[in-house]
């Protein structure tokens, strides 16, 4: 790890390191050796990977001498409850700007789920309509918390900007130690990919340690081409910030957007049986808009022959199994 890296301020809040498993039943199932790194016990109102990027957007936050924790996100948004959990945790007033989304199952989207552990843990949350646009909310209402004699902190969607994504530099380092410890070869990593944050970070940290591990990201939201350069763009933005050449990040993002049907939360049939796969044969819960999306990409390459028989996959969870209460529905 470089030099820098750990005088980078920090809290601590993520039960580390989260365990690492085998999946022997979902292994037989899909013809290749299955591990599992269980980023869905992280803590923090029930975990998830955002956890690990708060640890160092709350302690950017407390440089800044902020009083106010502000996000954005869907109705459903894990990244949302966490960030409202670490500021009841921290002292934080906490404003979640939260928006429909379309084609989104709705008997129970608007009151259960993370919608419900986002009023129980205290957060304001301003629920947009169709008619509002979230760029002019958030602005208005960054304004208003300054009149009123607050200090916000502005937290990006997913918390994916280059200092959330040290969370899973951090988290590359756990991996790599956890593997080397147990006699693990990895051949891929696979993992769910939205704003970006998570899978930037896991290369960069992986660059950081001379691995070459690649990693593939099941898009839940973009084409393939779009996902990559998302990445890539943070991948190298946290390069540097390490204090790495950016070029190193040349060739190492790579991402599969075939995955995830009509749009960002809107459940696919594949979604349903990989989560209730991964269920039934491991009493592992995915969740409706991420893991549950990537693990049925995962399934369909390795059905297809994309990932060779035998291959040793490590799937990043990255929680957020309290979403599927407001998807109930499709269930």
């Amino acid at each position: 790890m470089t030099k820098n890296f750990h005088n980078i301020p920090r809290v601590t809040i993520t039960h580390a390191p989260t365990p690492l498993e085998y999946l022997a039943r979902l292994s037989a199932e899909l013809g290749c050796k299955l591990y599992i790194k269980r980023d869905d016990c992280t803590g923090l109102a029930g975990g998830g990977n955002k956890t690990r990027k708060l640890e160092y957007l709350i302690a950017d936050a407390q440089q800044q001498g902020a009083d106010t924790l502000v996000t954005v996100g869907g109705l459903q948004s894990n990244h949302a409850r966490q960030t409202a959990a670490a500021a009841a945790k921290f002292g934080f007033q906490c404003d979640l700007v939260l928006e429909d989304v379309a084609g989104t199952p709705k008997t129970d989207y608007y009151n259960n789920g993370n919608m419900l552990l986002d009023k129980i843990l205290g957060a304001n949350i301003h629920e947009l309509n169709d008619n509002q646009n979230p760029s002019e909310y958030l602005e208005t209402l960054l304004v208003k918390l300054k009149k009123s004699g607050r200090t916000p902190y502005f937290i990006p969607m997913g918390g994916s900007n280059v200092i959330g994504s040290l969370g899973y530099v951090r988290c590359a380092n756990e991996i790599l130690q956890q593997i080397a410890t147990d006699n693990i070869h990895v051949d891929q990593i696979v993992l769910a990919s939205g704003s970006a944050g998570t899978q930037a970070g896991l290369l960069a940290g992986l660059i950081a340690a001379k691995s070459d591990i690649p990693v593939l990201g099941i898009g839940v939201s973009r084409s393939t081409q779009e996902q990559e350069q998302l990445v890539t763009e943070l991948l190298k933005e946290t390069l540097i910030k390490l204090d790495i050449d950016p070029n190193e990040g040349n060739n190492r993002v790579f991402a599969n957007g075939n995955y995830y049907g009509e749009g960002y939360g809107i459940t696919t049939p594949a979604m349903v049986e990989a989560v209730e796969k991964a269920a039934q044969l491991e009493g592992i819960l995915l969740d409706p808009v991420y893991t549950g999306k990537a693990m049925a990409g995962l399934i369909d390459l390795c059905a297809t022959g994309a990932i060779k028989p035998n291959s040793k996959l490590l799937f990043l969870h990255t929680g957020g199994h309290q979403g599927l209460f407001g998807y109930r529905e499709s269930f």
